[in-house]
C-alpha cells in the first residue's frame, strides 16, 4: 500500500494540471480508510503486547510472545506513520491544485 501511496503521489506532484479532483477525493479517501484499518490494527498489537507484559510478571515464558508482539508493533507504527504522512501530503496537494483551478477560472 505504501509503495502504491507514494506512486499515486508523485504521479499527482508531475501531472497537476491534468488532475481530476473528483477522482483524487476517491484516492484520498481510500487512503484514509486504509489508515484508518491500520490504526486499529497497530492499536491491536499495542493491547495485546501489553497483556503480554503483564502476563511476564506470572511467568517469564510470556515473555517471548511479547518480544514478538513488541516487533510486530514497532513495524506497524513505522509503517502506519509512513502512511500518515503520505495522507496528508496528498491533503495539502489537494488544496493546492484546487487553489489553483479556482484562481485559473477567476482570472
Amino acid at each position: 500500500m505504501k509503495k502504491y501511496l507514494y506512486e499515486y503521489i508523485n504521479y499527482v506532484i508531475n501531472n497537476k494540471n491534468e488532475i481530476d479532483l473528483e477522482d483524487m477525493l476517491i484516492k484520498i479517501n481510500f487512503f484514509q480508510h486504509e489508515r484508518l484499518i491500520h490504526l486499529i490494527i497497530t492499536l491491536f498489537y499495542v493491547i495485546m503486547f501489553l497483556i503480554f507484559l503483564i502476563l511476564v510478571s506470572i511467568s517469564y515464558i510470556f515473555i517471548i510472545p511479547a518480544f514478538i508482539l513488541l516487533i510486530f508493533v514497532i513495524f506497524y507504527i513505522i509503517h502506519y506513520f509512513r502512511l500518515e504522512n503520505g495522507v496528508q501530503s496528498l491533503y495539502f496537494l489537494y488544496d493546492g491544485i484546487k487553489n489553483k483551478t479556482k484562481r485559473d477560472k477567476k482570472g
